[in-house]
């Protein structure tokens, strides 16, 4: 598509964008009505979030109802900050107004959560029921188990696959759109023996989420997929949006690009925004052919537009994130370029080992706050967790405060969800893994016990009245009744939502006190909870957002930390994606850590362990620091008598790319005359002094 006139004045409030930007967000937008289908490749830093918020904005203003865009973000968060400014963008031009329509926008989110209400929606259609509840991955990992016990699969004579491995082959089946085969050769070669065992799991597992009216991540998708299968449906969803939007389409599966297209066949109203060079996310089943396909989709109808200036690093850091990606076998042709002129190239740092990496670090991060730059406008960024291991001991030795991305999130600690639970079957008495958590929460009863009450109330018409009516556990005592009542009390509503959530405290605190030590620590985190509760119109729309898309922890919720909090960043490369600091460390960038020993398997698999790399370096403002150890400690070669293997700098940066970068080694040899004077030590014959002593 051609780049508008620079001499058109744009309307005042899209002045702020270059003629890129400008042509993204005007395309097709005349009138409000759907365009033809639209790609921008926006490359890292070139202001994505802002060219889309203002398209959907000038579609607002151009006369689009915004009851009839359907906008989906990779999480909950984007799309909230998205409308957000979409509403800034708007109140320019219509004034107070801008409020209302900005509110009317709701239909924006992620994905599973757009899914989620399109199927209870069209449930009767779908033979559903639409008060079904959401497993999180956790939850649908005790089903499987649960599942695969009852088939006597616990009990092979050879390990069967863990519940955790068995629900990552079935995740990668439903949203690859591949068969058993195909995902067990791909991803899990060592279960190729269980073949016939898995399809037996996998249907037993569809079966029992069915008879407890519960739904997991991957049927979000799956069942909308399915449903949009049948034309009639697919037409009438479709003819409720003028205008679909997507944003990181890089990071979108097959399953994902199958509801799209059966909704917007043509393409018409269709935006997808994101990057090649940026689609780091196949262990989640996405799929770079996503982006790279969409315009033979939509052959010839569709437009590509690219994004190339980037408003967050210098120039040298762009010229050799340019010069890794320029190597990638297949992409969308783009060159980032800034206004943002240096003289410092990024720094390749020869160390001995990760113990000198761990200090390098440290030392350089002190200096740069030394001169001015908070330890929070810095990132210390790895290919694994475990990659930042001797650093985190060098922080904690020097009392350096950090904060790792990953862990333990706010949402996976068992008092937390010991309380959502409760509210979970309070929804739907059929859930059989919140009941069965609940239940035994209850002095004397067990899991026999609960299996026996969840039998009764999963084959009853009327759950709750089963439940009412079942023989109490023979060892429950007065607790019982208790339990009977909270959960008769809840479902009648009687409280009203989010007031409701203070009983359901009440009823389990005493239960807190019983089960964990650190019982008033814990309770903080509820009454944290219930806070985040007042956030909601209802308890079903709660569970459904905090299953699809929870809180890392509780600070999530609480608003921005205080002034004087200032700590370094630890973040895997994956979780960093989207941000930015002023200055980046980038540890281990060898071969078999960039790529790693895992991900060398085929072409496919090494090219996006290059945009893995590509990722981390575009993270940089002002300073980037890629750092090659060249040795590792290891256990398995003690024995041997080598205790390190010995690595090479990582094959993405060939010897013809080394000219993008200042080339150092650390620490840095001392050849003044005194220090190697100091260096010249006398030859000692030890072993002859040894002997001397016996003789």
């Amino acid at each position: 598509m051609a780049l508008l006139d620079s001499t058109t004045a744009p309307p005042g409030y899209l002045e702020a964008l270059n003629p890129e930007q400008r042509a993204a967000v005007e395309h097709g937008a005349e009138g409000g009505a759907p365009g033809a289908p639209l790609l921008v490749i926006a490359g890292a830093g070139s202001g994505k979030t802002n060219t889309l918020a203002h398209r959907v904005a000038h579609l607002i203003v151009e006369g689009a109802d915004p009851r009839r865009i359907l906008l989906m973000t990779f999480s909950r968060r984007a799309a909230s900050e998205l409308s957000r400014r979409v509403e800034r963008i708007a109140r320019r031009v219509l004034g107070e107004g801008a409020g209302a329509l900005a509110d009317a926008l709701s239909w924006a989110g992620t994905f599973h959560g757009i899914g989620a209400r399109l199927l209870r929606e069209y449930a009767e259609q779908l033979g559903l029921d639409p008060a079904f509840t959401i497993h999180d991955r956790e939850d649908s990992a005790d089903l499987m188990n649960l599942v695969r016990h009852e088939l006597g699969f616990s009990k092979t004579e050879t390990r069967f696959p863990t519940k955790g491995a068995c629900l990552a082959i079935y995740s990668r089946c439903v949203n690859a759109e591949c068969s058993v085969e195909e995902a067990i050769g791909h991803a899990y070669p060592w279960c190729s023996s269980w073949v016939d065992e898995l399809k037996r799991l996998f249907g037993a597992y569809v079966e029992a989420k069915q008879r407890q009216n519960v739904l997991d991540y991957d049927d979000l998708l799956l069942y909308w997929a399915g449903a949009v299968a049948h034309p009639e449906i697919a037409a009438d969803m479709g003819e409720r949006f003028d205008h679909v939007l997507v944003d990181e389409y890089q990071d979108t599966n097959r399953l994902q690009s199958t509801i799209l297209r059966a909704l917007k066949p043509e393409g018409r109203g269709l935006t997808v925004v994101g990057d090649d060079a940026q689609s780091i996310y196949s262990f989640r089943a996405a799929t770079v052919r996503n982006i790279l396909d969409f315009p033979s989709q939509f052959s010839p109808a569709a437009q590509v537009i690219t994004l190339e200036r980037n408003y967050r690093s210098t120039q040298p850091i762009l010229a050799a994130a340019n010069g890794v990606i320029g190597l990638a076998k297949e992409r969308f042709t783009k060159n980032l370029w800034t206004e943002r002129a240096s003289g410092v190239r990024p720094r390749l740092v020869a160390v001995r080992d990760e113990a000198d990496q761990a200090r390098y670090v440290v030392e350089q991060v002190l200096e740069k706050r030394e001169e001015g730059a908070a330890l929070k406008q810095q990132a210390v960024l790895f290919r694994t967790s475990h990659h930042s291991g001797p650093l985190e001991l060098e922080l904690t030795r020097r009392n350096i405060p950090f904060v790792k991305f990953g862990g333990l999130k706010f949402l996976d600690a068992a008092h937390v969800k010991d309380l959502l639970a409760l509210l979970r079957f309070v929804e739907n008495p059929r859930d059989r893994v919140a009941g069965f958590r609940l239940m035994q929460l209850l002095p004397g009863v067990g899991p026999t016990s609960a299996q026996r009450v969840l039998d009764a109330v999963e084959q009853a018409a009327d759950p709750l009245a089963a439940l009412q009516g079942a023989p109490p556990p023979p060892r429950s005592g007065a607790d019982w009744p208790g339990f009977l009542g909270v959960v008769a009390d809840l479902r009648t509503g009687r409280a009203g939502w989010p007031a409701e959530m203070e009983r359901a405290r009440t009823w389990y605190e005493p239960h807190l006190e019983r089960v964990h030590e650190d019982a008033a620590a814990r309770q903080a985190d509820l009454v944290q909870l219930e806070q985040i509760a007042g956030g909601y119109p209802s308890r079903e729309r709660f569970l459904t957002d905090l299953t699809l898309d929870p809180p890392d922890a509780t600070s999530d919720q609480a608003g921005p930390p205080l002034k004087d909090e200032d700590y370094l960043i630890l973040s895997t490369i994956h979780s960093a994606k989207g941000q930015e600091w002023k200055s980046v460390f980038l540890l281990n960038a060898v071969d078999g850590c960039i790529p790693s020993d895992l991900g060398t398997g085929s072409s496919a698999e090494v090219e996006e362990e290059r945009r893995l790399l590509y990722v981390a370096m575009t993270r940089a403002r002002d300073d980037l620091h890629v750092i090659t150890p060249q040795r590792f400690f290891t256990h398995g070669q003690a024995s041997r008598g080598d205790r390190h293997v010995y690595a090479s700098r990582t094959r993405f940066i060939p010897g013809d790319l080394l000219g993008h970068f200042e080339r150092i080694a650390w620490p840095a040899a001392d050849a003044s005359p005194a220090a190697t004077a100091s260096r010249t030590l006398p030859r000692v014959n030890l072993g002859g002094q040894m002997r001397g002593m016996w003789r």
